[in-house]
């Protein structure tokens, strides 16, 4: 899992496609960002309250942004991965609990990701809940074993244009009051009972997994080895990638909300379950919809399994100072710890649904530690150099991980 480079096309300007070197991690971080749990809270947030809480997936998208750019900063500059930059930079056990704190994160996020696929195969082929989990578990894991970026980049592409598509089409088939979801993106408002669900779409778009796995992506292309100028470009370009998958990432997040809005909160359905929503789907905008519906949820819970597992790899090889290769023993147990982690909890389950929600919760618990772990080494000149980041970016980014934080921690305190 080495080489992640992209080779520019040959026989033409080096020039002409320089940028397309730089495009594609990004799209690994959208994947987390719409991924089962996003599903469940917009579902949760259209059906209950229309389209007043989309000024919500605008707030996180621009706090993603920010955060998700830091994580790649690292790397850029760096050629390390956050694991890395912890094992190296904090003491031996400062690290040890980061690191030990953030495969568990990763674990309750396999957790989620591969329930969600289980979900949609359940929903289209009626495969029992325990059997697509070990199917999703075993095509993550050869996915992973193939050992090759551009052939997970291509699969990684493919479900995210499958799950753009099928919404689309949702959008279509739905009727939807266009002024008041325009409204709806960017004048905040706050429904009588809406914090819940507020802290929960907030919640769940910053995920431990996703700053590790960016940071990882960026860092193996090693652009810090070909000084100033290489960096500074990378820098740039970088922040353009992250920015259009983020938007990619809004634009799906944004569409799940209104989609909810025009046919359960118009109607007044609650809606508190996946397979509750595509029930209720079916009669309402037609059985393509409703199946649609399913193989988008199912793209989405094995895209996301991908990069739940991958960023495992990276989270244990780091603590190392390895890099994310297949072929290491580190990258291998950190994968399977992840996905049999996750697995292994599905089985124990009773009630799937409280499993998603208590997979949010510890992500909770774990997320300040890697949003401020994250800011301590991209701050700090020892670590940096000259790329550290300036007040203004401390200031920024301060904000930014006290707002999740404190988010996150009411959004514990409620559900428990």
């Amino acid at each position: 899992m080495a080489a992640y480079n992209i080779p520019l096309p040959s026989g033409r300007s080096p020039k002409t496609f320089e940028i397309l070197r730089y495009i594609g991690p990004g799209l690994f971080v959208t994947v987390g960002f719409i991924d089962p749990g996003n599903w469940a809270t917009n579902m949760a947030a259209g059906a209950a309250y229309g389209y007043k809480l989309l000024w919500v997936v605008t707030l996180s998208t621009v706090m993603l942004i920010v955060l998700q750019h830091n994580a790649a900063h690292l790397g850029i500059a760096t050629g390390l991965c956050i694991a890395e930059g912890a094992g190296k930079y904090f003491k031996r056990l400062t690290a040890s609990l980061f690191i030990g704190t953030a495969m568990l994160a990763a674990v309750a996020t396999a957790l989620a990701e591969v329930l969600g696929a289980a979900v949609g195969l359940q929903m289209l082929f009626k495969i029992p809940i325990a059997a697509g989990a070990v199917i999703t578990s075993v095509f993550a894991a050869a996915m992973l074993l193939s050992n090759s970026y551009k052939r997970l980049e291509a699969w990684i592409i493919g479900f995210v244009a499958i799950i753009g598509v099928s919404f689309i089409f949702e959008l279509a088939v739905v009727d939807i009051k266009w002024g008041e979801a325009l409204k709806g993106c960017f004048i905040p408002r706050f429904p009588t009972g809406s914090i819940t669900v507020i802290m929960g779409v907030l919640g769940a778009v910053v995920m431990p997994h996703n700053l590790f796995l960016h940071s990882e992506v960026i860092q193996s292309r090693k652009w810090n080895l070909q000084g100033d100028e290489v960096i500074n470009k990378q820098l740039k370009y970088e922040f353009m990638d992250t920015m259009t998958a983020m938007i990619i990432g809004w634009v799906i997040n944004g569409a799940m909300i209104v989609v909810a809005a025009s046919v359960f909160y118009s109607r007044g359905i609650a809606v508190t379950e996946l397979p509750q929503a595509q029930a209720v789907l079916r009669p309402i905008a037609g059985n393509a919809a409703a199946v649609i519906f399913a193989l988008a949820l199912l793209a989405a819970g094995l895209a996301s399994s991908i990069t739940a597992a991958m960023a495992g790899g990276s989270i244990l090889s780091g603590l190392y100072q390895k890099p994310l290769e297949i072929t290491d023993k580190h990258t291998r147990v950190g994968i399977g710890i992840t996905l049999l982690g996750g697995l292994l909890l599905i089985f124990m389950l009773n009630d799937p649904f409280k499993g998603l929600l208590w997979s949010q919760i510890a992500l909770s618990v774990q997320l300040p530690w890697t949003i401020f772990g994250l800011i301590y080494l991209t701050s700090s000149k020892k670590v940096m150099g000259k790329y550290a980041n300036s007040t203004r970016n401390k200031i920024s980014l301060f904000l930014m991980a006290a707002i999740v934080t404190i988010l996150n921690i009411l959004l514990i305190i409620d559900s428990i």
